[in-house]
């Protein structure tokens, strides 16, 4: 099949696209891929509808600000991809499927007994009526309603572009966004998988509380900030660097206040310490020991933050692009290969990615 894979991260900045041929299992080649970016009024909106889910009580009725974030989700993906098809003169007809992540609002692990919830925004319905094609969706929900943690959903689809890959296991992939989660392939068919901390998500929200931007382009107020070890040590006292993995975050878990005392190059330099200790730590509590680790997602281009990843690891640390991989596009194109596994009923999520007891299919598919 030729599936158009969406992705919007956390960092709220662009509909990321890329084009799959898949049947779910091989990957038979990559079409273009590309990105816009977000309108202002549907950002806003968006930030509005993740703080609502942030107050919304287990139990209570939605918030009625998600239908308008759902809707407006969808009609940003039709025109970024209208235009990005256009470009490329492939005509929607040609697309055999879409596969839609849809935004991610709220995020809340299992824990102690309490299920986990996840909510990705996005009218699946109304982008089917708009294209024409059949959408997959939802693909965490199986997931978490079988006890798993609902994250990382991406390792299979790094699975596959690993062993089409010239990488030899074991490798791990390290995907900075808005969280940062390996995928360790050990060879064959196996592979462990967790979020090991933040990512770029508390520093674009600590850039915005200052009012310094939407994020901290290249690293440049980390690189001239120095490390404040005290508060270093406060954010690594959390106990999700003690839980033993399949474990996910949501982008909030950690608060921004213990960065209070700090001037804002300094908090931008300690975050960046933070992100790159706790991916240190990911891979020495699950004992791993991977040759290389290959960077993708946004973080890669943060030098700043790929330099203190690196210093801290006895792995060469790469990025994506070195290896012949779209570094941008990475998650849309997982978001296709995951639509692409939903048609054909191939499981998704597994025991030691999720922590789900048993490999769980995923998605739905909506028809216009």
């Amino acid at each position: 099949m030729r599936v158009l894979g969406f992705m919007t991260g956390t960092s709220l900045d662009a509909v990321d696209m890329a084009i799959l041929e898949t049947d779910g299992a091989r990957i038979a080649g990559f079409g273009p891929a590309g990105e816009r970016r977000l309108t202002d009024g549907t950002r806003d909106l968006l930030l509005d509808a993740t703080q609502a889910a942030l107050r919304w009580e287990r139990g209570a009725a939605a918030p009625l600000i998600f239908k308008d974030a759902e809707r407006a989700v969808a009609e940003e993906h039709f025109a970024a991809a209208d235009d990005f098809l256009a470009e490329h003169d492939i005509a929607w007809e040609d697309i055999d499927l879409v596969g839609m992540h849809g935004q991610t609002v709220l995020h809340e692990r299992p824990e102690e007994g309490r299920p986990g919830r996840t909510v990705q925004l996005g009218d699946a319905a109304l982008l089917a009526e708009l294209t024409g094609r059949p959408v997959a969706f939802d693909f965490r929900s199986a997931d978490v309603e079988a006890g798993g943690q609902g994250a990382p959903i991406a390792p299979v689809y790094h699975l596959a572009r690993l062993r089409a890959s010239d990488v030899v296991a074991p490798a791990v992939v390290l995907n900075l966004g808005g969280v940062a989660n390996i995928t360790h392939w050990r060879g064959g068919e196996d592979m462990v998988a967790f979020d090991t901390g933040p990512a770029n998500g508390m520093l674009d929200l600590l850039m915005q509380s200052r009012g310094a931007g939407r994020y901290d382009p290249d690293g440049r107020y980390a690189s001239v900030g120095l490390v404040d070890e005290t508060v270093l040590q406060t954010l690594l006292d959390h106990p999700y660097f003690q839980t033993p993995h399949p474990k996910s975050l949501d982008r909030f878990d950690f608060p921004l206040e213990p960065l209070d005392p700090l001037k804002l190059e300094d908090a931008a330099a300690t975050l960046v310490a933070f992100t790159a200790e706790t991916v240190r730590i990911g891979l020495a509590q699950a004992g791993l020991a991977p040759s290389v680790v290959i960077a993708c997602g946004g973080g890669r281009r943060n030098p700043v933050l790929m330099r203190a990843i690196a210093e801290r690891l006895v792995t060469p640390v790469e990025p994506a692009d070195a290896f012949g991989w779209r570094g941008d596009a990475v998650e849309a194109e997982a978001i296709a290969y995951l639509a692409a596994r939903c048609v054909a009923g191939l499981p998704i999520t597994f025991p030691g990615t999720t922590g789900v007891a048993a490999p769980t299919p995923g998605g739905r598919i909506v028809t216009p």
